[in-house]
């Protein structure tokens, strides 16, 4: 059974970082698509980063030059670095697995396994 775990989430003052991760257990993630969504109150979910299995990364236009997605396939983690962290970013962040990729991703169609959600508040 695949699981994934993020931790990393917290309150932090506009202008500051924090740092994401996500802990696969269950499977390997070399080899698949992932992702980092988020979802804030009222909101449909959207995707933020994605990485392939090359290591092949996108983002979606608000974050662009801001956050940075990164893997270390032999942990199975997945991280995102989040820098200049602004109030629109403030949401409920998750970890997504997808099946074997040869591009980064942003269709939620794609991931099939998600994490719990960590929360990220950013006040001004």
């Amino acid at each position: 059974q695949v699981q994934l775990v993020e931790s990393g989430g917290g309150s932090v003052q506009a202008g500051g970082s924090l740092r994401l991760a996500c802990a696969a257990s269950g499977a390997t993630i070399s080899d698949n698509c992932m992702g980092w969504f988020r979802q804030a109150p009222g909101k449909e979910r959207e995707g933020v980063a994605f990485i392939d299995s090359a290591g092949k990364t996108r983002y979606t236009d608000s974050v662009q030059g801001r956050f940075t997605i990164s893997k270390d396939n032999v942990k199975r983690s997945l991280y995102l670095q989040m820098n200049n962290l602004q109030p629109e970013d403030t949401a409920m962040y998750y970890c997504a697995r997808g099946g074997v990729c040869l591009g980064p991703s942003r269709s939620r169609s794609v991931y099939n396994n998600w994490g719990q959600g960590t929360q990220v508040t950013v006040s001004s």
